[in-house]
């Protein structure tokens, strides 16, 4: 599959997570404050809670059910109680659109 679409950068709120399903993957997008935009799966490993939903400090997603951080970098979790990785998928930034393409996770 090929990159898809899923919002313009401006439509992203800095330090928020935005949810988006692509081919039935869920996948939470944020901009950080220095503008660079990441894209992790969206399902924390600890639970099944949309990390969507949670909190963006520094370069971590926070899930809000039970507080376990995921680096936006390298999708591992860095506080417990989740200890499994959520995967990182390559953003691209063309004309103002985010692109993601959900079938390719990075090996980080």
């Amino acid at each position: 599959m090929a990159s898809v679409r899923v919002c313009g950068v401006e439509d992203l709120a800095v330090n928020e997570a935005s949810r988006f399903v692509l081919e039935g993957v869920p996948i939470a997008v944020v901009k950080d404050a220095a503008g660079d935009v990441f894209a992790i799966g969206d399902t924390c490993t600890h639970g099944d809670i949309s990390l969507a939903e949670g909190f963006v400090e520094d370069d971590t997603l926070e899930c809000w059910a039970h507080g376990s951080k995921f680096s936006l970098r390298t999708g591992k979790p860095l506080t417990l109680p989740a200890y499994e990785p959520v995967p990182v998928y390559q953003v691209e930034i063309t004309d103002g659109g985010v692109f993601i393409d959900p079938a390719v996770k990075l090996a980080v």
